[in-house]
């Protein structure tokens, strides 16, 4: 069996844009960060699988309960679906970042998992995402970082050069 290279991926900033206020809590709020649905299926061709890896702070409590997060996502995910995108895994940390947990990025608690399993191609996985906790997840997992560039954290690369990169 030929191993697969796995993509993880961030959410906010990266696949959906980042609202002034850090949550996507209603479908208004919902919008796909450019060019990441083409980029993606040119890589989903190349072999590649998706892990989504998000940090939500506070997810669960009074000022962001899942009754609100819920249906935003579950419909990013059925756009992605429809577009014949689909994540192996969708991994969320909960915890705030003053207060982190051992599963926030950059830590890589979340997918301690897949840690030298021999069924995923190590050399040619990668994290993208919008901030340096992403860029710094990927290193302490010792695959490839790729930074967004994003309005709210700068400079990076689009979609399309995310996909050249790994393509």
């Amino acid at each position: 069996m030929t191993p697969t290279p796995i993509l993880f991926v961030d959410r906010d900033g990266t696949l959906v844009a980042e609202p002034d206020d850090f949550q996507i809590d209603s479908f208004q709020k919902l919008r796909f960060v450019e060019g990441c649905i083409p980029a993606l299926l040119r890589l989903r061709d190349a072999g590649y699988e998706f892990v989504m890896v998000t940090n939500q702070n506070g997810l669960g409590t009074p000022s962001f309960p899942w009754e609100t997060f819920n249906p935003p996502h579950n419909l990013m995910m059925q756009v992605f679906e429809s577009q014949g995108l689909s994540f192996r895994e969708v991994l969320i940390d909960c915890s705030f970042a003053h207060d982190p947990a051992p599963t926030r990025k950059p830590e890589i608690g979340l997918v301690t998992h897949y840690v030298g399993d021999p069924r995923i191609d190590w050399t040619r996985s990668a994290m993208v995402g919008d901030r340096d906790t992403d860029v710094q997840f990927a290193g302490k997992l010792g695959i490839r970082g790729l930074k967004l560039k994003s309005q709210q954290f700068g400079d990076g690369l689009s979609w399309a050069e995310v996909a050249d990169a790994l393509v």
